[in-house]
């Protein structure tokens, strides 16, 4: 017998407004054919005025909680992955902790940018793998709204706002690769790849910034290592593409998510797509992409999923989970 860690629940949060591509054509030198054309997306949800990351997520935590049929007492502990924190302490997870009311337990945020479920999903299962938790909810959530230079086409247009939320609960499996929950993880990161995705700015070094990217470098790293990350997560497993029944991968750019399934043999049929809907909402894409596919109907219990994520750093890594 060996413990599994099954997810139990999932919900999600979008802000409520909605901007189209066509709005860009206002202020930039772009177009809704161009936009569509090198990323996929068509519209994205940004958060309000006042509208902060920690309350997207207890949305989506609320919702996960509904899912799963827990209330927030049943729970050990909260991660959130964000990039973009309420504050710079205390974490948005506490926030999280109390606003849905959770007195015990302990929670806390994990940041490797739009690798960040990934982490969180990978740390949250060797919690319960080893016995310091029963019950854990992960949450992505992000306002990239907030760290946009809107006067730069070529990263503005790409991001958005949301959360999305997954609850794990421990359960006991045989040690196959049959077995409900999650069966392999595959963590990564490579700190010298460092400028060509990041934020110029921080906390010691005394300013706000805005993201940069170098889109064609990112677009090279992307395809080639999360086809290798996932491959991987499912070699640990003693699996295949062939096995697989659905990809989940970080929603950045309809044109990475295509290359990836190619390079991994998997038919596009087999992979769920948000980007044209949320655009890249960082750490909150995976999470609210599993959350959207089970509303739609196309992840069913049994069914072997595969995420996989890359983000500023670089940190990448996937996971292989029996839903």
């Amino acid at each position: 017998m060996s413990v599994r860690a099954v997810v139990k629940g999932v919900g999600h949060y979008l802000p409520e407004r909605v901007v189209e591509n066509s709005e860009f054509e206002k202020s930039l030198d772009t177009t809704d054919e161009w936009i569509k054309s090198r990323s996929g997306i068509e519209r994205r949800h940004l958060a309000a005025d006042g509208q902060t990351t920690s309350e997207m997520a207890t949305a989506a935590a609320q919702a996960a909680l509904i899912d799963a049929g827990f209330v927030a007492s049943d729970l050990d502990a909260i991660i959130v992955a964000t990039s973009t924190a309420d504050l710079t302490f205390p974490s948005a997870a506490t926030m999280v902790q109390h606003a849905l009311g959770m007195t015990k337990g302990y929670a806390f945020d994990v940041q490797a940018v739009c690798a960040g479920f990934v982490f969180a999903l990978s740390n949250a299962n060797a919690l319960i793998v080893s016995g310091q938790a029963k019950r854990v909810l992960v949450i992505g959530a992000e306002t990239f709204s907030r760290i946009m230079d809107w006067t730069d086409r070529g990263t503005c247009v790409l991001f958005g706002d949301g959360a999305g939320a997954l609850i794990l609960e421990a359960a006991k499996g045989d040690g196959s690769n049959a077995d409900r929950g999650i069966l392999s993880t595959d963590l990564n990161s490579d700190g010298s790849q460092r400028d060509i995705l990041y934020v110029d700015g921080g906390v010691s070094t005394q300013s706000t910034g805005h993201l940069r990217m170098q889109g064609k470098e990112v677009f090279r790293h992307a395809v080639e290592k999360l086809a290798q990350t996932a491959e991987t997560a499912l070699e640990k497993a003693g699996l295949s593409g062939d096995d697989v029944d659905w990809i989940v991968p970080h929603q950045a750019n309809l044109r990475i998510i295509k290359k990836t399934a190619q390079k991994m043999g998997v038919p596009m049929e087999r992979v769920v797509v948000t980007v044209q809907d949320h655009g890249n909402t960082s750490a909150a894409s995976i999470p609210l992409a599993l959350s959207v596919g089970k509303k739609r109907g196309q992840i069913k219990p049994g069914d072997l999923v595969v995420t996989e994520a890359i983000g500023g750093g670089l940190a990448w890594g996937a996971v292989v989970l029996r839903w």
